[in-house]
């Protein structure tokens, strides 16, 4: 691993050089949203990445001699169907919380309320979709479902308003025409939390990552440093000599034209959500579990020291965050006749 500057994201949606079909995109997801508060002061932030789960530990300090009450927000990467055959990464069928989200303060489960909003070419369309019963989620099959169960008048109007479209395809049976959903969702979990006068409040969550995948990299291949992507991810992940060498080591053996014989796993993860109490993170700690030993993994980071055969770790102090963080797992695909 080498120093470097973290790699801004341009958009939610990742993508990977690989065909549709192959791969699945990852979503971006973070850390909690605070209202600003010049009284309250991160003492420490204890982040912990694995494509199985993302847990974060906050330490906060409230330095006046008042209790400070701020509302506090996890918002939900959002979900957007554009187009048919869009593969997204979400790891769970939960229409509400897709990511299984849960937090505590101070050791104790927090009962936090949701709110969700759909829109379709930039208008609410939140209360239509609830009106003819139709759920939330676009990405869901039973979403699917209760779209071609309604009367073909109000898939013309759906159709109309740019919330959905039709959808052709063949199962076997000839041509069958869809209600397709084309709208986006917006989830956000929040409540109201009091921070105690001149003293400590421990806040912890943990969710599942969305985690873009796909079958077989490219990377390694002997075509893959003339193609267009080559140097984003270059970029984007910091790989170094090492994780290269690695790559085409693992290739050489078969000298095959494809790719390293490794799988990719993508967790793209916004670390500048957060950064709204007083001052800079005091201590911050950062570590990525690649999930097993055979598995290579590439991410920005600075003074990236090694605690196991699977993790890797960052410390700074006095880190305000003005990045995102992308790391790349790739793991090995098991031999042929195996």
């Amino acid at each position: 691993m080498r120093k470097s500057a973290i790699v801004l994201l341009a958009a939610g949606i990742a993508t990977a050089p690989a065909l549709a079909n192959d791969t699945t995109a990852e979503l971006a997801t973070g850390g909690l949203i605070f209202v600003r508060n010049d009284n309250v002061e991160m003492r420490a932030e204890d982040l912990m990445i694995s494509a199985k789960e993302i847990s974060v530990r906050y330490r906060f300090f409230n330095t006046s001699d008042k209790n400070v009450t701020v509302l506090v927000a996890f918002p939900l990467p959002e979900i957007s169907i554009d187009e048919p055959d869009q593969n997204i990464a979400v790891p769970t069928e939960d229409p509400v919380n897709f990511l299984a989200f849960t937090t505590t303060v101070n050791g104790q489960p927090v009962k936090t309320e949701v709110e969700q909003r759909v829109t379709a070419a930039g208008i609410d369309r939140t209360q239509l979709l609830r009106t003819l019963g139709i759920p939330l989620a676009p990405h869901l099959q039973s979403t699917s479902d209760a779209l071609d169960r309604l009367p073909k008048d109000k898939w013309d109007e759906l159709i109309r308003i740019g919330i959905a479209e039709i959808d052709e395809y063949d199962i076997g049976k000839g041509p069958e025409k869809h209600l397709a959903a084309r709208w986006s969702l917006r989830t956000t979990f929040y409540w109201e939390q009091t921070f105690a006068a001149k003293a400590e409040t421990v806040i912890e969550h943990r969710y599942r990552p969305s985690v873009g995948e796909s079958v077989q990299t490219e990377l390694g291949s002997p075509a893959a440093t003339k193609e267009s992507w080559y140097e984003e991810y270059k970029q984007k992940y910091c790989m170094d000599r090492d994780f290269l060498a690695a790559l085409m080591r693992a290739r050489l053996p078969g000298r095959s034209q494809a790719g390293a014989p490794y799988s990719e796993q993508r967790i793209e993860y916004v670390l500048r959500t957060g950064a709204n109490w007083s001052g800079p993170i005091k201590e911050f700690r950062l570590v990525v579990d690649k999930g097993d030993a055979e598995s290579l993994v590439s991410f920005c980071g600075e003074r990236v020291r090694r605690l196991s055969p699977t993790q890797f770790e960052v410390k700074l102090t006095d880190y305000t965050p003005e990045g995102d963080l992308s790391v790349l797992i790739l793991k090995k695909l098991p031999a042929a006749g195996r």
